[in-house]
Order: C-alpha cells, then sequence, then structure tokens
C-alpha cells in the first residue's frame, strides 16, 4: 500500500507501509452471518409486515455498526516507518495522526501468539523516549519481516549514517 508521497518531507521515503491483517475482519464477518440467521429465523415466525420491516432494519443497524464501522476503520488506518519518522494515520472523515521521529525509538520488538502465527501476523511493539512510553500496533501481517526492516533502519541512523536521500 502506498503511502501518500506529498505528505513525505523532502529526501524521506517509506521504508514499511501496512495496515491491520485482514483477520481483524473475521469477527464482523461471523457476526453479520449470525444476524442474517437470526432475522431470516425471525422473519419465518412473524406474519406482521411490520415486525418484519423492523427485523431487517435491526439488521441493517448491526450491519452497519458491527461491519461497515469495523471496515473503514481497517481500510482508513495505516502505519508506514520512513526514514525518519513512524506515522499512524487514521480515519474516514475525522482524520487522525501520530508521529515519532526515528531518533525517539528505542525499540521495536514483537509478539506473535498461537492465533497470530496461524495467520502469519503479530503485535508490533514500538517503545519511545516520551510520556506514552510505547505504541501497540496489533495484528500487523509479516510482523517479524517489519521489525526486522525498521531495526535495520533504526540501526542505520543510529550508526552515523545519516543519508536521508535513500541511496
Amino acid at each position: 500500500m502506498a503511502f501518500p508521497t506529498k505528505l513525505l518531507n523532502e529526501g524521506e521515503h517509506v521504508v514499511v507501509s501496512t495496515r491491520t491483517h485482514v483477520k481483524a475482519l473475521i469477527l464482523p464477518g461471523i457476526l453479520v452471518v449470525v444476524a442474517l440467521a437470526v432475522a431470516l429465523f425471525l422473519t419465518g415466525l412473524i406474519d406482521s409486515s411490520v415486525a418484519r420491516l423492523v427485523i431487517w432494519v435491526v439488521f441493517l443497524g448491526v450491519v452497519v455498526w458491527f461491519v461497515v464501522g469495523p471496515f473503514l476503520r481497517w481500510l482508513t488506518t495505516t502505519y508506514t516507518f520512513t526514514n525518519r519518522r513512524f506515522i499512524k494515520r487514521s480515519g474516514f472523515i475525522a482524520k487522525e495522526g501520530r508521529t515519532i521521529p526515528l531518533n525517539r525509538i528505542s525499540g521495536v520488538d514483537f509478539e506473535i501468539g498461537v492465533i497470530d502465527r496461524i495467520f502469519g501476523c503479530g503485535t508490533l511493539v514500538v517503545s519511545d523516549a516520551s510520556t506514552d512510553g510505547s505504541v501497540e500496533l496489533s495484528d500487523i501481517p509479516r510482523v517479524e519481516e517489519v521489525q526486522l526492516q525498521v531495526s535495520n533502519e533504526l540501526h542505520r541512523l543510529a550508526g552515523g549514517d545519516r543519508r536521508d536521500d535513500g541511496s
């Protein structure tokens, strides 16, 4: 996924850009199937057209609240590491962002649970020198590769190689 180049400073380039693993949408998907089954079952039991309409309006509300919302959050939330900073951006209508300069990051760790291992994702923990302490990025695809790339960039930055032009 491409990070908008208009949001990069001169000489800055993207090292890693990702979003949450698609597994974050599995539970909302299961919920909509269950809600559909319940709506169909209740529609079969009830003869009143008004009651049927209420059932389908409630079903539509469930779909919007529990499926469309998480999907839009998943679609609009990105995690990007450039050669200068970490950027978390989210939001469809109201946007939110967090930026941590790479020179303030003190560590990048990962955690992979049993379910995460099955899906090929994990949690990336970015520790910085601020009062917030750390940022946990859950369900990051190929988390070990991302951690390695970010660690290499941090090592490059700390090692005195200050070329920020990507060469």
